[in-house]
């Protein structure tokens, strides 16, 4: 039964979900790291960018972090994180979704929640370098979605791959928007359209015959857009089909490597069916903690670190 009565208590201020969700974000001075970039090919001729970063002495274990809607591997929790898991003697590859290294992918289609093809073809590549003979899947938010939606709809995954660690994930997709569109929520919704608006703008130029002007225009919520370009370009008939296909909460009980969702209870980004608590009591592998405060990757115990990074690198050794 793996549920984990958290004993993450932050100071005064940051129990208010908003202001650790925004704080961690935008006002938490981002750490130092040095980054190398690799681009790598994928099957179909487009591109992702995957950041690096090594641990001191060389080491044959790598932690794959996964960022969340808009975000890139220069975010503020990305590099958190792998501050976190460099001390602890993992070598990073920060992977970048498709568009979100500071280029416009090639293709009319991009990244979204479930596209797990993509993280099967960043795990092969590292794979083929005949190096690491350990790796850990770190996922935030979106990324977290995507983490468990591969470790669950494949039979079978790399002997390689051990463990995952899954941050404020909407398991529910359709339940975070509904979460999202919450008048409290307004600010955040806000920020991500704009962001996908632009790209949908500037991908226009590539693609005039599938992205039209007036379809920008009419795009005024987060689900007109998954209705106008993310469902049409990736193969689904619409958003809500969308959403039901990607949810991870339908794979969670498939899984079978060791994964630690971690999800605060005041998380306005997500809905109750984002705590899935029955799954974890009957799961062997799907250990969920929900501590009371947190907000969205907000984690907060002091500039340096966050609770979230302290239980990632002590989830991934109690396990070994």
């Amino acid at each position: 039964m793996p549920l984990i009565k958290s004993d993450y208590q932050p100071s005064f201020i940051f129990r208010n979900g908003h202001f650790s969700t925004i704080y961690s974000a935008k006002l938490r001075i981002s750490p130092s790291l040095i980054q190398e970039r690799e681009r790598v090919t994928l099957p179909d001729n487009d591109f992702i960018d995957i950041d690096w970063s090594y641990a001191k002495k060389p080491i044959n274990k790598v932690a794959i972090l996964l960022h969340g809607l808009e975000g890139n591997a220069q975010r503020i929790y990305i590099k958190g994180a792998a501050k976190a898991l460099l001390e602890d003697h993992w070598d990073i590859a920060a992977m970048n979704f498709r568009g979100c290294s500071g280029e416009d992918n090639t293709k009319y289609q991009s990244y979204h929640s479930g596209k797990t093809d993509d993280l099967e073809s960043i795990i092969n590549h590292i794979l083929e370098k005949d190096y690491y003979q350990e790796i850990v899947l770190v996922g935030f938010s979106l990324g977290g979605n995507l983490l468990l939606k591969y470790l669950g709809e494949r039979e079978n995954i790399p002997k390689e791959i051990k463990k995952g660690v899954a941050i404020s994930v909407p398991t529910s997709l359709r339940g975070s928007l509904e979460s999202l569109n919450k008048p409290e929520n307004w600010p955040y919704r806000t920020v991500f359209l704009i962001s996908l608006r632009n790209k949908y703008q500037l991908k226009m130029k590539q693609y005039p015959d599938k992205m039209l002007a007036s379809d920008l225009k009419n795009m005024k919520t987060l689900q007109d857009f998954d209705d106008v370009y993310t469902s049409k370009a990736h193969g689904f008939k619409d958003a809500c089909d969308y959403y039901k296909k990607n949810s991870c909460n339908q794979f969670l009980h498939n899984i079978k490597a060791p994964v630690l969702l971690l999800n605060a209870k005041n998380d306005s980004f997500l809905s109750p069916d984002c705590f899935p608590f029955d799954i974890a009591k009957s799961s062997k592998y799907v250990f969920l903690e929900t501590p009371l405060h947190g907000g969205h990757v907000g984690f907060h115990e002091s500039n340096e670190t966050y609770y979230s990074e302290k239980r990632t690198v002590s989830f991934l050794k109690d396990l070994k």
